[in-house]
């Protein structure tokens, strides 16, 4: 199910040729009896930064190696920029893959690592020398053309991986985990990065990623996959704000889903509804609700302290347990602990909790 009603879904706007950067028509991809992907339709305009969050095994990444054509669809199409590309070779597509693993090249130099393809094009030595200088200056690597990559940090290897692919001028680029492999800090710092990279070079980027953090941070618009097929296309905003399935709001970010007669009783009606912990207010048990406002009584069984904010696990009178996460503002550890077998109040804004469609 997807949060846009444009009869291709995620429809992006139309570059100067009338046709979207990526089109993805009808899609399968089916090993043996094992269907990986069951039937994708997506568009993704030129310049954007699109980003394919879901778990393994979720199609993504298949997705993704269809689009460079190192796997062929069982059905459907592929498009880039108007050119049905569905059984070309990777190698005659207009588009450069940046993997987990980096595949640099141990022996040589940063700058024939960086260089290599254009060697392999034949670009002239003048030429060649002039555009790995300015890949490497994209990337803030100015001066480490020498050094092999045994020499660099993970980070410097991946922005070298990064230098390779762009200097060979792709209108589409396609990222497969990149920073899989950096430690936290570090993916932390690279998403800032390779935003900031992309929004100076302009190029489509299609990043394959599993952590809902990388693909909220760096994402222009987002596809979350599941079982081989996209449930919701939409901004980071959108799909975190308005989720539209209990798959999607359960997979990014934490959600509390109510249903049945836990519904009934603290929603007012039947259905499935979710509502982000951090939308979610800890009160007195005998705390008044505005008229906007819903709430439920419970008891705080497990109370774990994060730092920066505190999530409660509380177990509803109703029947049902759900998360509510406050930051700490004032409130220390010993604090936010000592809470724990508390009887309290859940009060939200009624516009916060959101119906899902159950499938």
């Amino acid at each position: 199910m997807a949060v846009e009603s444009n009869p291709h879904i995620g429809a992006a706007p139309r570059g100067e040729a009338g046709a979207p950067s990526v089109r993805i028509d009808g899609v399968m991809k089916r090993f043996g009896e094992v269907v990986a992907v069951a039937g994708v339709d997506l568009d993704i305009a030129d310049g954007e930064f699109f980003s394919m969050l879901g778990p393994s095994g979720s199609g993504k990444t298949t997705t993704l190696r269809m689009i460079a054509g190192f796997e062929t669809p069982s059905e459907g199409r592929i498009w880039l920029h108007g050119r049905d590309v569905t059984g070309v070779p990777p190698f005659d597509r207009d588009v450069n893959t940046v993997f987990q693993d980096y595949a640099l090249f141990p022996h040589m130099s940063v700058a024939d690592n960086v260089g290599y393809g254009l060697v392999v094009r034949r670009v002239a030595a003048d030429e060649r020398r002039r555009r790995v200088t300015d890949a490497l200056r994209m990337v803030r690597l100015d001066g480490y053309e020498g050094r092999r990559p045994s020499q660099l940090s993970g980070g410097q290897r991946q922005r070298v991986a990064l230098a390779r692919a762009l200097v060979n001028r792709p209108r589409v680029l396609l990222l497969d985990e990149p920073l899989g492999a950096l430690d936290l800090k570090l993916r932390e710092e690279m998403q800032i990065e390779l935003k900031a990279i992309q929004e100076q070079v302009g190029i489509t980027f299609i990043y394959v990623t599993h952590d809902q953090e990388e693909a909220l941070t760096m994402s222009d618009r987002m596809a979350v996959f599941n079982l081989g097929r996209i449930e919701q296309v939409g901004t980071p905003a959108d799909v975190y704000e308005r989720p539209a399935t209990p798959f999607v709001a359960g997979f990014v970010g934490t959600s509390n889903l109510v249903s049945g007669d836990v519904a009934l009783a603290v929603i007012g009606r039947a259905g499935t509804f979710t509502i982000r912990p951090e939308k979610i207010h800890l009160a007195d048990p005998d705390a008044s609700v505005e008229t906007d406002e819903g709430s439920a009584t419970g008891v705080i069984r497990t109370v774990v302290y994060l730092g920066s904010d505190t999530r409660y696990h509380v177990a509803l009178d109703a029947g049902a347990e759900v998360v509510v996460t406050e930051q700490n503002l004032q409130a220390s550890s010993m604090e936010a602990l000592a809470a724990q077998g508390r009887a309290v109040r859940l009060i939200w804004k009624r516009h916060h909790v959101l119906a899902l469609a159950d499938h």
